[in-house]
Order: structure tokens, then sequence, then C-alpha cells
């Protein structure tokens, strides 16, 4: 009785673990955006820079909703396409910003310094 009920917990935990695991980004579109929208094609997004880690390239912003990358607003660290952009910012600037999936890696390829 006592295996059966052990496994009969394992296999319920085995069962709801991915519903649980897709919780976690509910309401996240994952699909490509549409090229039709030229304006949102190129828009930038007004963000906040929290962090910058130069030695990893590593710019960590609260921004506002990514549209092209279907990602809704929240904090998070994002690889700057190249050094001279980690550079230009620190911690505490305004910025507006254009961040694209570059071969499976979220990357900001545009970056303009709020004054």
């Amino acid at each position: 009785m006592k295996k059966l009920i052990v496994a009969s917990v394992a296999l319920a935990a085995i069962v709801a673990a991915p519903a649980f695991a897709g919780d976690d980004m509910a309401g996240m579109e994952m699909s490509r955006p549409s090229v039709s929208k030229t304006s949102s094609n190129t828009a930038l997004t007004e963000a906040e820079v929290r962090k910058v880690d130069a030695a990893t390239g590593m710019v960590t912003l609260k921004h506002g909703a990514l549209e092209n990358v279907g990602m809704p607003p929240m904090t998070m660290a994002f690889k700057a396409k190249d050094a001279a952009m980690v550079k230009q910012v620190h911690e505490g600037d305004r910025v507006k910003v254009r961040v694209e999936n570059v071969n499976g890696t979220l990357t900001i390829v545009k970056l303009e310094k709020q004054s």
C-alpha cells in the first residue's frame, strides 16, 4: 500500500509539472512578429539602465513592452551588440532601445541615451 501511494504521488508530480512550468510566462506571445507593421518593426522602447557589466557585454534594463519579440515590461539583462553601447551608459540612465533575437540571443541592437 505504501508503494502505491508513493508511486501515485510521483506520477501526479510528473503530470502536473508541465502545467506549472508554463505559468511563469503566461500571456507572453512567443510567435514571430508581423513584418507588415513597419513602425513597430523599427520602434524603440523606453528603458532604465539598472546594471552595466562591461566584462560580459551585458546591460540590465527595466524596460517597457518589447513588442517585436513579444516580451512584456520587466527587468532583464541583455547582450549588447557592440562594446561601444556598454561604454556609453551607466546605472540609472534613461535610454531607448531596440532588442532583437540575434541567433537565439536577445540582443540590444540599437541604444539611444536620453537626456
